[in-house]
Order: structure tokens, then C-alpha cells, then sequence
């Protein structure tokens, strides 16, 4: 990677191009993730993501695919939900942004026709810069789920984990990333979810990441808490580095980041997703400089948007892409 001591990422998803949404083809799949992957290593990205976009499901657009499609290929879940089971659904908690489950679990977990591998290895044929795959963890697809099996929240994240370790310790990209999207919102259920994540992570042969955010539903927040109530289970990650959303957050918060661990590595998010305006340079510089006056200089050794590009507009997605870049040169005194 590059030998700035500040390097840059994005954290998965990638506004779906109109074309492939028309013409969903794997061959318009293959193009378009060659697009996505150009457009950061042309703006100077140190490590690229393939914008997700094999995942996308016309019928759960606002998710952009990151449950409906892990969970739904296993063995030992079904699609068909009643209306019993959505009312039972209805009441979980942290799920109020869902109507109804992603199916419902009914039997032992397995990989049925999951394939994570191939999805990595179109993206690894097609990157000429180092790459990252993504994936969602146990927690948050535990906690979409209707479960009639296990009877206990916490295995149930355990089966799921045991699932995409399998996948996992078959993908070769340079990075790995885990994204935990609901855990920010339901603290105090991070033993059960680091139990879960960990599974996954030690699986990982590469190098091991973990994201958390507060929610991109269509582009909004859906959930409330602070970084300081997860300082246990950050510290608890087997993970070389962490993704986190800060842009979007409270400044005093970052003051949080003090107590985590000094061999993980801190992704400090320094682009708001959440609105529409493109971030100039000078504000990247300035987020990196607020973070390095509060937690020291080289504790921050990752920049990157606070989540996926999905809800925004192409041009949008790339300018922010481009400040990443532009803003961190300017304060390592690049340009």
C-alpha cells in the first residue's frame, strides 16, 4: 500500500449504476464493478472496495442487500413469513426500521448456496490496488431473523458466524471487513456479539477490519448511543483495524477513542454520508488534525467515509471519493 502515514478506504457500497439496474446481467455486474473499482484508484484510494453491487435486491433496496443476501441462500431458514410470525417480528428490538423478518429460521444452520467466493474473486480479477472485501456479521443478522430453532439469540449469532467463517477462510483479498450496523444502537448486547464477530474474524487469513455505524437507512440515522458504551467490545476485537462513523457524530465523542486498545488501528470517518454536500479539502485536513490533537499523532491510521456510498448520486459518491483522497494529502503535505 502506500507509504503515507495516513491511508485511505472506502467502506463498501457504491451507488448502483442506472445501466444495471435496466440490464442486470453478469456481464453488466462485471463492467460495473470495473467502474466502481477505476473510480477509486483513479482518485488515489490506497484500498478499494467493489461497491457491493452484486449484492442489490429490487425488493429490499433501502438495506442494499447487506442481509437479504447472506441469509437467504443458507440452509435451514425459509422466505415464506406469515402474518404470526411478522407480528412476532414486530416487537424485537433495534428493528423497528423492518416490517417483517428476512426469513425465518427453522432448522440447523448451514451454507446452502452461499458464495462469497466468487463475488471476491471478480472483484480480485479486476483491482489493480489493494483490495477489501466486505460482509455483515453475526449480530446484525441474527437480529433480523425470526428464529424457531435455536430458542437463544446469542446461539443463533453463533451459527451464522460459524457459516461465514467457512466462507471466509477461503477469501484471499487484503482486507476482510465485518460490518456490525446494529450493535452501536443495542450496547449491551456486545459480549454475545463479540463472541459471534470474533468466529469470523479469526478465520480471516489476511488482514482483519471491523465496521460499525449508527444506521444508513436510505440515508438516515436509525439508531442512538455512543461510541464510549462499545469501548469493551472494540478492545475486544480480533481485528487488525476499525471503521467507525464519526463525521456524522457528536466532535466530543471522539475523545472516546483514547481508551481503545494501541494495537488496533483507528479508521477515523471524515465524510458525512448522510448529506449531499462534497467535503472540501481543507475540511479532511482539518477532521484528521482535530483527531490527531485529541488522541495523538499516529493514532489515526485510516480515513474513510462514515458508511457506503449506496444512497447518494454517482457524481456525489465520486467527488466525496476524490476529497478523501485530496484532504489527506493536504494535511501529510502531499500537494
Amino acid at each position: 500500500m502506500t507509504d503515507a502515514r495516513i491511508r485511505t478506504t472506502t467502506v463498501g457500497s457504491y451507488p448502483l449504476p442506472d445501466w444495471l439496474i435496466a440490464a442486470p446481467t453478469q456481464q453488466a455486474l462485471t463492467d460495473a464493478t470495473r467502474v466502481v473499482i477505476d473510480t477509486q484508484e483513479r482518485a488515489g484510494i490506497d484500498l478499494v472496495c467493489d461497491g457491493e453491487l452484486y449484492r442489490f435486491d429490487v425488493d429490499h433496496p433501502e438495506t442494499n442487500g447487506m442481509i437479504e443476501y447472506f441469509v437467504r441462500p443458507m440452509s435451514g431458514v425459509r422466505r415464506e413469513i406469515g402474518l404470526e410470525e411478522w407480528l412476532a417480528f414486530r416487537d424485537t428490538p433495534g428493528m423497528s426500521f423492518r416490517a417483517r423478518p428476512a426469513a425465518i429460521v427453522d432448522g440447523p444452520l448451514g451454507a446452502g448456496t452461499l458464495d462469497l467466493l466468487s463475488a471476491c474473486e471478480r472483484a480480485q480479477g479486476l483491482a489493480t490496488r489493494p483490495l477489501k472485501f466486505t460482509l455483515t456479521g453475526p449480530h446484525m443478522l441474527a437480529k433480523t431473523l425470526l428464529d424457531r430453532h435455536y430458542g437463544d439469540r446469542a446461539e443463533l449469532a453463533l451459527a451464522i458466524a460459524d457459516v461465514l467463517a467457512a466462507q471466509v477462510r477461503h477469501l484471499t483479498a487484503d482486507v476482510i471487513q465485518v460490518d456490525e450496523a446494529n450493535l452501536p444502537g443495542s450496547p449491551d448486547e456486545w459480549p454475545w456479539a463479540l463472541e459471534a464477530i470474533n468466529r469470523v474474524l479469526d478465520a480471516v487469513t489476511t488482514t482483519a477490519a471491523v465496521h460499525l455505524c449508527f444506521g444508513n437507512y436510505g440515508g438516515q440515522s436509525i439508531q442512538r448511543g455512543d461510541w464510549a458504551k462499545l469501548m469493551d467490545y472494540l478492545n475486544g476485537l480480533h481485528a487488525d483495524h476499525i471503521v467507525m462513523e464519526n463525521a456524522h457524530r457528536p466532535p466530543d465523542e471522539l475523545a472516546a477513542f483514547r481508551d481503545l486498545r494501541p494495537d488496533i488501528g483507528l479508521g477515523l470517518g471524515v465524510v458525512d454520508i448522510k448529506r449531499t454536500e462534497i467535503e472540501s479539502a481543507d475540511t479532511i485536513a482539518r477532521s484528521i488534525e482535530r483527531a490527531d490533537q485529541v488522541l495523538g499523532v499516529g493514532r489515526v491510521r485510516w480515513i474513510h467515509p462514515d458508511c457506503g456510498f449506496w444512497m447518494l448520486k454517482r457524481n456525489m459518491a465520486d467527488g466525496k471519493i476524490r476529497a478523501l483522497v485530496a484532504g489527506r494529502d493536504l494535511y501529510e503535505g502531499r500537494r
